[in-house]
């Protein structure tokens, strides 16, 4: 009631001064037609003149009603130079800021709930940088004052901020017009005052800022030189530590516009993705698959058998795997593009110099322009005690510890909940093993919304894992010949019995050895880089998991494009890297997929959303191929097909997505989507019913009801 009572005053105050012509008192030739009577009133009563003169001034700018110039011209005229920029200067930014605080109070909260995602950049760029783009826009006069002053009420600026820098930044305006006042008598018209040249220095005046940034970068390499010296020249133009996703697709783009580029690689090309991650665990996965639908083949009218294999051979194919992969990311490969790969350890000297160690232990000193570090992350190791004594391994470890073992691990636990745990425990449940998931949190997949974590906690309880949920780890021991995990669980211990423990709990990027410690860059989980991607060093950048924030290897590659143009033409162009349009999915049984924002991300955001959702079970070809469990669920801006954000649970849910990336990425709205051919029947099919319960949900009732009607009276005409 308080906003909807403030606004309505001010509508009143702006209709009254519109409805009483009052700003036919704030036009040039009424200024000076009544000049002799102001100054009169001045010499008679020069304070109260003043005053009133201050208010009214502050009430034009804060209501932004037209005539702020004409006012200014007024302090010139009556007051002179002096006291006029003075009384100008304040009364502007007072009424400035009465109107910026006015904007937030009334609309702030409504548009950021709205449109929160979409300001998301803005705002950051505001918290970090607004004082400076204020500044610049204060400077230049073309840009409408009360714009700027409603606009920056809608943003996290702190109203002091924006005060101090509007009396700065308006001061070079506010002398410009006040001396003009001061020769009222030689102003026909407003331009006059405004002359292309006098406009032009504004422009000038607004670059200023922008150059000083400039100036202010420049002497930050300068510091850096003075601290380091650079060499007097440079044997490459970019190295890249560390061959993963983020390495190879850094010195891919390198070579691919003739830079002399070297990769250094301590351990094995293709990093944790080809080698521990992503292709071995899709291997497993694609296995486990199979040896489930062989137990399910009833479902398809077949009989059900009871999959016979060797364990060894499951590993032996996902090593086969890995090598049928390999070549892709191989030395012979990069070597064919154009890159220098060098089989080593690198550690940076300087921000121009990385030191080589080699395999043999001889070293080599390298000189470059710029450096990427893509260095990735490893698993991380609770601190249980006594779990070196009963043993464990990781995601990286187990492809290796178990590769020569007949059968699967008879009891495995499994620390962690999370996409790798799920899927592991799902994986090793279909092979064979009794899994028991521990899991800290009072779910699975904690960023997940609660449907999603139900869905797939259900797929894996079905299929005979245990889930002990909301249960923290205390230690390991052995019990006589037994190994067991003892968890705390609803204040009571409990000892987990197992053959083999998987720890799941998450990465940690690696950092340590790089020589970052000894160049400042700083290290809080993850190098600290800033929208370039560039560290403390601006010739030094970091991109995938050791950058964070997110540890998806497509997510790597993405940053390694803006990585490696900037490093090569940032002195041209620079490119902030963008991340609206990241998807992720989870490679359960069915899959999880994800783009933009869940529910719990807009609740937690304050964002304003409706929920679409279209179940799998009413998708012919989900029901052709038995595999009807999940959903396609869309956040859309309510009352509009604008996509905030989509979660797919479901068979192909990761390339069903794909479509809703597009989609959001260009702007298209699911209107679009329901407006487009997909092949019957096909999965994809389930993307544009989902965008038809959408337009079900939204569809004109008054204009339905009229076409009944219409139809009725159609049916009667003969």
């Amino acid at each position: 009631m308080k906003k909807i009572s403030l606004a309505l005053l001010l509508v009143v105050l702006v209709v009254a001064f519109f409805a009483f012509d009052l700003q036919q008192l704030l036009t040039l030739s009424n200024l000076k037609a009544g000049m002799a009577q102001f100054e009169a009133w001045r010499a008679d009563q020069p304070v109260l003149v003043g005053a009133i003169y201050f208010a009214v001034y502050v009430v034009v700018t804060a209501l932004s009603l037209p005539g702020a110039v004409i006012m200014t011209l007024a302090g010139g005229a009556l007051f002179g130079l002096f006291w006029g920029v003075v009384l100008v200067s304040f009364a502007s930014t007072i009424g400035a800021t009465l109107a910026f605080l006015v904007a937030r109070y009334l609309l702030r909260d409504a548009v950021q709930q709205r449109f929160g995602r979409r300001l998301q950049a803005l705002n950051k760029g505001v918290e970090k940088e607004g004082a400076f783009y204020l500044f610049t826009l204060r400077l230049v006069p073309v840009f409408p004052f009360f714009v700027i002053n409603l606009l920056m009420g809608l943003t996290p600026m702190r109203a002091r901020t924006f005060y101090w820098v509007s009396q700065v930044g308006m001061l070079a305006g506010t002398l410009v017009y006040v001396n003009a006042g001061t020769q009222l008598a030689q102003v026909n018209a407003l331009g006059d005052i405004m002359s292309p040249s006098l406009l032009g220095s504004f422009a000038l005046l607004g670059v200023f800022p922008l150059v000083t940034k400039k100036m202010l970068a420049w002497i930050r390499r300068r510091k850096q030189r003075v601290q380091y010296t650079p060499p007097k020249h440079y044997d490459r133009s970019l190295i890249v530590i560390g061959a993963g996703a983020g390495g190879l697709v850094s010195a891919y783009i390198a070579a691919a516009v003739k830079a002399k580029v070297t990769l250094i690689e301590a351990h094995e090309m293709g990093g944790d993705c080809l080698n521990y991650g992503c292709v071995p665990s899709k291997a497993l996965i694609k296995s486990a698959k199979v040896a489930h639908q062989m137990r399910h083949a009833d479902q398809f009218g077949l009989e059900p058998a009871s999959p016979e294999f060797s364990f060894r051979k499951v590993m032996q194919r996902v090593h086969q795997v890995i090598q049928a992969v390999a070549p892709h990311d191989s030395i012979e490969r990069y070597t064919g593009l154009g890159v220098e790969v060098i089989q080593g350890y690198g550690r940076l000297r300087d921000p121009w110099t990385v030191e080589v160690e080699y395999r043999d232990g001889s070293t080599q000193t390298l000189t470059t322009r710029s450096v990427i570090l893509a260095t990735g992350a490893r698993p991380i190791v609770p601190p249980l005690p006594g779990i070196e004594d009963t043993g464990y391994v990781t995601s990286d470890t187990l492809w290796s510890a178990f590769a020569e073992m007949d059968t699967p691990p008879s009891r495995l636990v499994i620390l962690g909940g999370g996409p790798i745990g799920c899927e592991l425990a799902q994986s090793f449940a279909r092979l064979g093993s009794t899994v028991t998931v521990v899991e800290m949190g009072q779910r699975l997949l904690t960023r997940e919304d609660t449907d999603v974590a139900q869905h797939i906690g259900a797929a894996l309880q079905n299929e005979g894992v245990l889930l002990m949920t909301n249960t923290k780890a205390v230690r390991c021991e052995k019990q006589g010949e037994q190994k067991v995990l003892v968890v705390q669980r609803n204040g009571n211990e409990e000892a987990v019995p197992f053959d083999a423990l998987l720890c799941a709990v998450g990465r940690q990027a690696r950092l340590e050895g790089y020589g970052l410690e000894a160049l400042g860059i700083e290290t809080h989980r993850v190098i600290a880089t800033n929208e370039y991607l560039e560290t403390l060093h601006p010739n030094i950048y970091a991109v995938g998991d050791v950058a964070g924030p997110f540890q998806f290897t497509h997510a790597a590659a993405h940053q390694a494009w803006y990585a490696a143009v900037n490093a090569l033409f940032g002195h041209f162009k620079r490119f902030k890297v963008d991340y609206r349009f990241m998807p992720w999915t989870t490679y359960t049984d069915p899959e999880v997929a994800r783009l933009g924002l869940s529910e719990q991300d807009a609740n937690a955001q304050g964002v304003s959303y409706e929920v679409t959702h279209f179940p799998m079970a009413e998708l012919d070809r989900a029901i052709v191929d038995g595999a009807t469990g999940g959903f396609v669920k869309v956040l859309t801006v309510p009352g509009k097909d604008r996509i905030l954000g989509v979660t797919i649970v479901g068979d192909h849910a990761g390339d069903l997505l794909a479509e809703f990336v597009l989609a959001m990425k260009q702007g298209l709205g699911l209107n679009k989507i329901l407006g487009t051919i997909h092949a019957y029947p096909g999965w994809t099919e389930a993307n544009k019913y989902a965008a038809g319960e959408w337009k079900k949900a939204h569809a004109p009732q008054g204009v339905l009801r009229l076409l009944e009607k219409y139809h009725a009276w159609r049916l009667r005409r003969s």
